[in-house]
């Protein structure tokens, strides 16, 4: 494989933008072909994303792009080991971050403590030949193509957009935990403007009925650690 041109910020952040959105239409198509219901598979409370597969896209692209393999075999197995690695440490840092795990692979065989499976390695592995040799020269080329200017206010108003969105979803998801698991709920501070915004928010808006159909998957453990649907907790 020859070599590529330097990769830039730029490059990496569209190369997360593009694979979040791509791996949540990805995602969505595989649940309904092997559950057959159509299912939300978003990583944030806003927009048509799933940051796990545009943090491990830009990250293989980067990674993979700098040992600059030569064959379609050293990619596969580079993706593979690559993939596989990036995959587990993000189900620890999302578990850290949330409190709660969003994917567990205990129902596949030959999986590593529910975070990475052998199955999903191996769509790593596929997936970072169609990375290096299809994906990435042609958004490196649309990308080098776009005017500085033009890419600079859409990459900063974008940055701004997603930090947010994970402030918010963090939020939610928290405000959904805990109202479930432990029957938290804020009072009203009729004389304190900026608690009541925040009882508002988090009474009408972060409602158990929102988080629940954005995030079905989230999991925690019951009394025997048994690890459960959160979804399934929740008191009619």
């Amino acid at each position: 494989m020859e070599k590529n041109k330097k990769i830039t910020i730029h490059h990496l952040f569209w190369y997360f933008l593009i694979f979040s959105i791509l791996g949540l239409i990805i995602e969505t198509l595989y649940c309904y072909i092997t559950a057959g219901t159509w299912e939300s598979r978003k990583g944030l409370i806003w927009g048509p994303f799933c940051p796990v597969y545009g943090v491990c896209g830009a990250f293989l692209i980067a990674v993979l792009d700098k040992l600059n393999f030569k064959s379609n075999v050293q990619l596969f197995l580079g993706g593979f080991v690559i993939g596989s690695i990036a995959e587990y440490i993000l189900s620890y840092m999302l578990e850290a971050i949330y409190g709660i795990r969003f994917w567990n692979y205990a129902y596949l065989s030959y999986h590593l403590n529910g975070r990475i499976s052998l199955l999903f390695s191996f769509y790593w592995g596929v997936l970072s030949i169609v990375l290096i040799k299809f994906a990435k020269p042609l958004i490196d080329k649309i990308v080098d193509k776009m005017k500085p200017k033009i890419r600079n206010t859409i990459e900063i108003s974008l940055f701004v957009f997603l930090v947010i969105d994970c402030i918010f979803t963090v939020w939610g998801i928290q405000t959904y935990q805990n109202r479930v698991l432990y029957h938290t709920e804020y009072k009203t501070y009729s004389n304190n403007i900026f608690l009541k915004a925040r009882e508002n928010i988090e009474n009408n808006y972060f409602t158990n009925e929102r988080i629940s159909h954005t995030f079905p998957n989230l999991r925690t453990k019951n009394e025997k650690g048994e690890e459960v649907w959160i979804k399934t907790l929740i008191e009619e």
